[in-house]
């Protein structure tokens, strides 16, 4: 069964399912950023997915990174699956500026997370969930 790995149950806050991938967007304010966790238990690496699988990954990546590029204009998106701290496999996305606190970077370390206000993060998912809305197979969570 599926269970979100509890780091990323603190750090984040859900937005929606994809039909394969949970869509999570981080609590740290500094940046533009969403991970996507294929709903599969025990799931560490992305070669251990079956083909189609694998394939439908790369589709919500890039459509996922797509939107964040079409609503945010930034200067690079980063897309990631590290994994040393929470071994679950997840897919960072985040829009990176020129402007922002860690460029050119990367996000890790460079500074403490700045957390959104419990307002802030409300309305981030509300607004993450009206942009994601245009995705095949989008569900927002309740």
């Amino acid at each position: 069964m599926f269970e979100l790995h509890p780091r990323l149950a603190a750090d984040t806050r859900v937005v929606g399912d994809l039909p394969l991938c949970r869509v999570l967007l981080s609590r740290d304010s500094q940046y533009p950023w969403l991970i996507l966790v294929p709903r599969i238990a025990q799931l560490r690496e992305i070669h251990h997915l079956g083909e189609a699988d694998q394939q439908q990954l790369m589709r919500e990546s890039c459509a996922v990174a797509a939107v964040m590029e079409a609503s945010l204009h930034p200067d690079k998106i980063n897309v990631g699956a590290l994994g040393n701290l929470v071994p679950q496999l997840h897919l960072h996305h985040v829009a990176r500026f020129a402007c922002d606190a860690a460029w050119p970077g990367p996000i890790w370390g460079a500074r403490p997370p700045q957390p959104y206000s419990e307002e802030q993060l409300e309305s981030q998912v509300a607004l993450w969930r009206e942009r994601l809305a245009g995705v095949g197979g989008f569900i927002p969570a309740q």
